[in-house]
């Protein structure tokens, strides 16, 4: 069983094959090619996410709002929020208010059709259009990875943050013990991209992107390392479901 494949030459194709031989996170064009594979995905986004990971991306989302234990004073800001799931969950879980960005206007038309009341606005990661020490709260699922220069976007989420603030990163990681790597190896490298690029009928070469970039991402002492070079103390990096992700919360110094 095979992906489905497309040419090179096809337009609306984001990744292609060659481009994923190498580390994705070191092309010149990650950022753009990014945005079109959002954008060609974003009408089934949640349908795979749901699908993909049997449900239990909802639940990484409700676990990260616990571990940042919001005050009903809290001005929180959620960046790649995408189609806006934790955006959502953050607001629910009692903050006082609750702005969602994101790089992909597509993504962000399907946030904005949902109902929630809540502010979508297009933005990069590496420069956020909001001032200094702006927010309580900062997160980000799953998005960090996508940006072409991680340390300039944490830079940025320290940057917005008052002192005594946090920071959430929900990002994916490499799970144990090693039956569990192998069996999402399986998952994620051979079964997930087909069945996912079926679903979207996505040309874009984004499910085969994610397991690459997942695969060549940085790992928890990394990402602690990424965070403190910014300024930020670690004080948790909580594994879920045997470390398929990771949460990992920092705070900036009072």
């Amino acid at each position: 069983m095979t992906a489905p494949t497309t040419s090179p030459d096809t337009p609306d194709m984001a990744w292609t094959d060659a481009d994923l031989k190498q580390d994705p996170h070191i092309d010149a064009e990650k950022a753009e090619k990014v945005r079109a594979m959002f954008g060609a995905i974003a009408p089934k986004y949640d349908l795979n996410n749901r699908l993909h990971s049997f449900g239990r991306d909802q639940a990484w989302r409700k676990k990260t709002v616990k571990l940042l234990d919001l005050k009903p004073t809290d001005a929180a800001l959620d960046v790649a929020c995408g189609t806006g799931d934790l955006t959502r969950a953050i607001k629910a879980g009692g903050a006082a208010s609750v702005v969602g960005v994101d790089f992909t206007p597509e993504m962000l038309d399907v946030a904005r059709t949902k109902g929630d009341g809540l502010t979508y606005i297009q933005g990069d990661a590496m420069a956020l259009p909001f001032e200094d020490e702006s927010f309580d709260v900062v997160t980000i699922a799953f998005g960090l990875r996508n940006v072409q220069d991680p340390a300039k976007a944490v830079g940025e989420f320290a940057r917005v943050l008052r002192p005594g603030g946090r920071i959430a990163i929900l990002e994916f990681d490499r799970p144990s013990p090693a039956p569990v790597g192998w069996m999402n190896d399986l998952y994620c490298k051979r079964i997930m991209p087909i069945t996912a690029t079926l679903i979207a009928r996505d040309r874009s070469g984004a499910y085969k992107y994610l397991p690459r970039s997942i695969e060549t991402f940085l790992d928890r002492p990394s990402m602690r390392s990424l965070l403190e070079n910014a300024g930020l103390q670690v004080t948790t990096q909580r594994r879920l479901t045997f470390g398929v992700c990771v949460c990992h919360i920092a705070v900036k110094a009072p």
